[in-house]
């Protein structure tokens, strides 16, 4: 009996968002939409960026490298989730389990140092726009979505790499739709805590150290528009920085309530749908928040659909 209780689970069974038969086919429709959505949003960003001249800016480069990150995050959990609600087989490997883990850390973990890097470029372009071309030169911002990205990978490494001192043991059942790093702590039979400190060490660095840096350089910003632009400017500035601040607050809001404050009361659905926010939601929304007013990049949509 002992040696039973030992056997090691290889693959895991995703509850997924409801158990309701009734609402499976509605939320396959409504997520595909928003898959659709989003992917085509963020690529056709990408692909405006890297097509036109125009936009081989640093601003537009570390856009770009967002919505990269996004289209990431998105595509890491999204096709499975959306199969699941289709199929009674909801099996994943441990594999792919840690694999889907990782792509989505890495893209996060990418997302935080990205949102540092375009409140950087906006903080110089208004508070020192004489000094940009040296503070922000294209090969300067190239380095830091280069080293965003490196961070990324490394970070999710990192945890990837403690989860192989864990086992799992008592269920394969992760009460969740997709695999989320605390909910294999929950199921595993080696104790985690080693794990849950690093994820909660590492997670509040990050996500502190990022969010203060961009609402420094934001409060910069406002300062800097309130001292110098016209009214007509100013306006124009807020607006733009108001639904830069927005989409940064869902963003780490979102964050903080899982990763820096797990197990302080919190339910499964109100896990979820905080997870909800930031692997599918956020993806969706970055590119109409960042784009849809932006003349330039509405320019260069012009420039190719006449092509």
């Amino acid at each position: 009996m002992a040696e039973e209780n030992k056997t090691l689970v290889a693959e895991f069974v995703l509850t997924g968002l409801t158990d309701r038969p009734g609402l499976q086919v509605p939320l396959f429709l409504v997520f595909l939409v928003i898959y659709l959505t989003t992917m085509v949003g963020n690529l056709v960003l990408v692909a405006l960026i890297w097509k036109d001249p125009h936009l081989h800016t640093p601003m537009y480069l570390s856009l770009g490298s967002l919505a990269f990150a996004d289209a990431c995050t998105s595509s890491s959990v999204t096709p499975r989730m959306l199969t699941h609600f289709l199929s009674k087989n909801h099996v994943i490997s441990l594999f792919d389990c840690i694999a889907q883990f990782y792509i989505f850390g890495s893209s996060a973990t990418t997302e935080c140092f990205l949102l540092v890097v375009m409140a950087y470029d906006r903080y110089v372009a208004i508070c020192n726009p004489l000094l940009y071309p040296v503070m922000m030169s294209n090969n300067l911002c190239t380095q830091f979505i280069g080293v965003s990205y490196f961070i990324g990978f490394l970070h999710s490494a990192i945890h990837v790499g403690l989860l192989f001192r864990l086992t799992f043991c008592r269920s394969n059942e992760i009460r969740y739709f997709y695999c989320e790093i605390l909910q294999l702590f929950k199921i595993s039979c080696t104790d985690p805590t080693v794990n849950t400190l690093l994820v909660l060490i590492f997670s509040a660095f990050i996500q502190v150290f990022t969010f203060m840096t961009i609402m420094v350089s934001y409060i910069c910003i406002l300062f800097a528009i309130m001292k110098k632009k016209p009214e007509k400017g100013r306006s124009k500035a807020f607006s733009t920085c108001s639904a830069h601040l927005l989409s940064v607050s869902l963003f780490y809001g979102t964050l903080f309530f899982m990763y820096v404050r797990p197990g302080s009361g919190h339910t499964e659905d109100h896990d979820k749908m905080y997870s909800l926010f930031y692997t599918i939601i956020i993806p969706l929304l970055n590119p109409f928040i960042y784009s849809l007013r932006n003349k330039e990049v509405i320019g260069a949509l012009r420039r190719i659909m006449k092509k």
